[in-house]
């Protein structure tokens, strides 16, 4: 029997519901007046999304619990209003594509979500009619993005997603992978076939792609988008108590998620990064992180140096 997927408590959900409730009060025309974050072009596709999207893996699958609903409706409220457009998910999270629709239909923001999903099933025969239920649960006209979520059945499901391309049913098509696996085979895909991003595990500790996937991917014109910026919080929860460095003023950086965000988004190959989060504070201060100023060579290694001996 498959491991139940992990869901959300109450209580973590509900933590800074009162800022939550400020930002569904704001009125429809706030949401497109906050100065928007840096943005980076998925290469050859003349689409500029923000360096920092939405995850969704955990963070969304809520159920049918109206409470929790409201909550993450309000999280994606806040990533609206801050600049915010890529959202991903797949149909392997859970119920959190249903959260995304019921948010995005709550908040009619339908034309405003760069709407970035996953086929996942063994059986590239099964892909349509999933990918079919996927987008029925969002509320979307189109997928943005489709993407082979890590890599299960690629060869028959990227037939697919071409082929769905081709007729204007989905604008762009990638592959996915995390945790560092299975870079060999990522990187086999990225040289032979027509891709627009693929999406890996890539942070300030996870550092493996920068050896061959990501000089490759801009080599190739290849977008990228990096998962588990914060390990799945494990990494916050290990800085947590050490003292950012002084010098982390010279870039803006005044958490650090925003010390992490820094360094993954201002690398000249990564398009975006997709924090999860629960809290509406956690994605203003994310947000805020794809803002000049950013750092340079010489200040990535430094923060990376930094980091490597706490």
């Amino acid at each position: 029997m498959a491991k139940p997927l992990p869901t959300l408590s109450r209580r973590r959900l509900l933590r800074g519901m009162l800022s939550a409730a400020a930002v569904m009060a704001l009125p429809a025309g706030a949401l497109a007046q906050a100065s928007g974050p840096l943005t980076r072009e998925l290469p050859g596709t003349g689409v500029a999304l923000p360096r920092v999207g939405l995850g969704s893996w955990i963070t969304f699958n809520v159920g049918d619990d109206p409470v929790l609903l409201e909550a993450c409706t309000a999280v994606m409220a806040a990533f609206f209003a801050a600049g915010g457009r890529l959202i991903d998910s797949s149909p392997m999270y859970g119920s959190s594509q249903a959260t995304i629709g019921h948010a995005l239909k709550h908040l009619e923001a339908v034309e405003r979500v760069y709407a970035a999903d996953k086929v996942w099933t063994s059986s590239p025969a099964e892909g349509p009619a999933q990918i079919e239920a996927s987008r029925r649960e969002w509320g979307v006209p189109r997928f943005d993005m489709l993407q082979i979520h890590n890599l299960l059945g690629w060869e028959g499901h990227l037939e697919t997603l071409q082929a769905m391309k081709a007729a204007g049913e989905v604008r762009h098509l990638g592959i996915t992978t995390s945790h560092g696996r299975r870079h060999d085979e990522v990187e086999r895909i990225m040289r032979r076939a027509p891709l627009d991003s693929v999406q890996l595990t890539y942070n300030i500790v996870d550092r493996e792609a920068e050896q061959r996937l990501l000089p490759l991917a801009r080599e190739r014109g290849i977008g990228v988008i990096a998962n588990r910026p914060f390990q799945q919080k494990r990494l916050i929860r290990r800085l947590a108590d050490k003292p950012l460095p002084p010098w982390a003023a010279e870039i803006e950086a005044t958490t650090w998620a925003q010390f992490i965000l820094k360094y993954i988004i201002s690398h000249p190959a990564i398009t975006c990064a997709i924090p999860a989060t629960t809290q509406v504070e956690h994605v203003r201060e994310n947000l805020a992180a794809a803002r000049e100023p950013l750092p340079d060579d010489a200040m990535r290694r430094r923060m990376a140096d930094y980091v490597r001996g706490l």
